[in-house]
């Protein structure tokens, strides 16, 4: 059985860091693109952030580039998002996600999920 379970998220005031792990079980983590997906209290999901799976290409949402960074460790079957600088607009319920194949930034396109980790940032 396939798991994602998303840690690291938390409260934090802006300007703040976190950084998210998602530790994934029943797949063989190399094989899989992974993305950060987040939703926010009445709005759309949002991708956030993906790789590869070797970790060579990378895609940024425009509201988080040069701020988040995605990464991963195919031998800790783990991937992170590191997220600097924080603000209030980034309040949300953060998931990862995983594909089989090469990244994609659409979440219909992603086959496996986590059940989410929750993220405040206070003004």
């Amino acid at each position: 059985q396939v798991q994602l379970v998303e840690s690291g998220g938390g409260l934090v005031q802006a300007g703040g860091s976190l950084r998210l792990s998602c530790p994934a079980s029943g797949l063989t983590l190399s094989m899989f693109a992974m993305g950060w997906f987040r939703q926010a209290p009445g709005k759309e999901r949002e991708f956030i952030a993906g790789i590869s799976w070797n970790g060579d290409e990378t895609s940024y949402a425009d509201s988080v580039k040069g701020r988040f960074t995605i990464s991963r460790d195919n031998a800790k079957n783990t991937v992170y998002l590191q997220m600097n600088s924080l603000k209030p607009e980034d309040t949300a319920v953060y998931s990862c996600a995983a594909r089989l194949g090469i990244l994609k930034i659409t979440a219909p396109e992603f086959d496996y999920w986590g059940q989410g980790t929750q993220v405040t940032v206070s003004s």
